[in-house]
């Protein structure tokens, strides 16, 4: 507690007002940190920023990057040219589900090596911090039906009937060429609490058309909303408005999620963040 230093003289006052500034202190200064102080407290504020880390990474968000060219050009992963990172929001479907045309990270080869709990929790936290480097494989894909939806892949494009509702055609303007959709795709219904989703870049994309199959609710990791690398292509990455005419088909930003811009910032910036890469 500072002790208070008696003044050396009254302060001048007119009709009880002060008139006058004291030119002495009222207290001594405070004492000069010295290094040692400066040092003990670095391994704290490490230790904060590590694990600060490590809850922004297991439960808000994660680095992915991108190798391959399925999603082009929505994210670019081709031979030759500089990968794209995005960033994922892991806590957006904790509170809605997936939406058609949102691009989503998820497990498509799942890591099926018996452990137990411990030793699930050890290798979690050292994969997180990138000591480790995950047995799964993730893949990126757009979300093209929902459950319930059934989802057809022509020469002319991809029709969706919903359950209950008239069959339509989906207007497609991130995809490269709307007459090179790929393999095409049987009238198939999508069951309950799956996905059915396919890579932007149609005639290079192992998604739901081939032998991967729907993609389970519980194995997607989260959404992708940002492409935050390189910096010439920094944005948000937008949801497409189906419903809107072909002649006027437009994107609009994404659903609100609950996320943070000071955290999407330390997830970026911070180097125990570990990239991981998905096709």
């Amino acid at each position: 507690m500072a002790t208070l230093i008696e003044p050396r003289h009254s302060l001048r006052t007119e009709d009880g007002l002060q008139v006058e500034w004291p030119t002495y202190p009222v207290a001594p200064p405070p004492p000069k940190p010295s290094p040692f102080s400066v040092a003990r407290e670095l391994p704290v504020l490490l230790v904060l920023a590590f694990g600060l880390a490590l809850v922004l990474k297991l439960f808000l968000l994660q680095a992915f990057y991108i190798p391959s060219g399925s999603m082009e050009p929505t994210l670019h992963g081709c031979h030759g040219c500089n990968g794209d990172r995005v960033l994922v929001n892991k806590l957006a479907y904790r509170f809605r589900e997936p939406t058609r045309g949102e691009i989503i990270v998820f497990v498509a080869q799942p890591d099926t090596r018996e452990r137990s709990l411990p030793r699930k929790i050890w290798d979690g936290v050292f994969e997180a911090i990138g000591f480790f480097t995950p047995m799964e494989t993730d893949y990126i894909k757009r979300i093209i039906g929902e459950p319930g939806d059934t989802v057809e892949v022509t020469d002319a494009g991809v029709f969706i009937t919903p359950p209950g509702g008239k069959r339509f055609k989906l207007n497609e303007p991130y995809i490269l060429s709307a007459d090179q959709q790929g393999p095409a795709q049987e009238p198939f219904v999508v069951p309950a609490d799956h996905f059915f989703v396919m890579g932007d870049n149609r005639a290079n994309s192992s998604d739901s058309r081939s032998q991967l199959g729907p993609v389970k609710r519980e194995r997607i990791i989260g959404k992708a909303f940002v492409r935050m690398w390189p910096l010439k292509r920094i944005g948000l990455l937008p949801v497409p408005e189906y419903s809107q005419p072909a002649a006027r088909a437009a994107t609009t930003a994404a659903p609100a999620d609950p996320i943070f811009v000071p955290l999407v910032a330390l997830a970026a910036l911070h180097p125990v963040v570990r990239r991981r890469a998905v096709r």
